[in-house]
This record gives C-alpha cells, sequence and structure tokens, in this order.
C-alpha cells in the first residue's frame, strides 16, 4: 500500500516542526551564561563616573573663575548633568538603605 504524497508531506511536515519546538525548549532550559559584568562592577563604574562628571565640573568652574574660558552656555550644562548624576545616585543611595531597613525589620 503506497501512501498517498500529501499525507508523506504532512508527515514530515509535522516531524520537522517537533524538531524545531524540541530544539526551542532546549534552548529555553538552558541555563543562561553568567553575565561578563558583575553588579558590583557596573556599580563601581557608575560612581566613577559620577565621580568624573563632579570632577570636570570642578575644573570648567575653576577655569571659568580664572577667565581661561567664556562659556557659558557649555558651562551650565556641565553643571547641570553633574547635578543630575549626582541627584540620582543620591536617590539609588537612599532605596539601598531603604531597602536595607526593610529587609533588617524581616522576622525569621
Amino acid at each position: 500500500m503506497a501512501i498517498p504524497s500529501l499525507a508523506l508531506a504532512a508527515y514530515q511536515n509535522a516531524l520537522s516542526q517537533s524538531g524545531a519546538i524540541e530544539a526551542k525548549v532546549s534552548r529555553s532550559l538552558a541555563k543562561p551564561a553568567a553575565p561578563a559584568e558583575g553588579f558590583g562592577q557596573m556599580l563601581t563604574d557608575s560612581v566613577k563616573r559620577v565621580n568624573d562628571m563632579q570632577n570636570g565640573k570642578d575644573a570648567m568652574v575653576q577655569s571659568f573663575a580664572s577667565g581661561q574660558t567664556q562659556n557659558v552656555h557649555e558651562l551650565m550644562i556641565n553643571l547641570q548633568k553633574a547635578s543630575s548624576a549626582m541627584q540620582m545616585t543620591t536617590a539609588v543611595r537612599g532605596k539601598v538603605i531603604e531597602a536595607y531597613r526593610e529587609l533588617v525589620k524581616i522576622q525569621f
């Protein structure tokens, strides 16, 4: 008894789809690779960038005050950037301290 070509094609199509599904499931079950950079390193880099912005701001203010540069527009932009970065860092610090206090309150 010969299998009709339409039924054979449907069977092969179903087999290929099941293989694709198995591959997709095995990829989803695979353990994700460890991040190249940890949270601590990311936090350290962020704090360094904020510190660099503060140092750049101080240098620009000193340069402007001494008369070496007269670009008020650039000075104001850098002052705002440094101020915003410091406010964000302070807000994150506050949230971390708040989370720590909540964890301390948990009773076992």
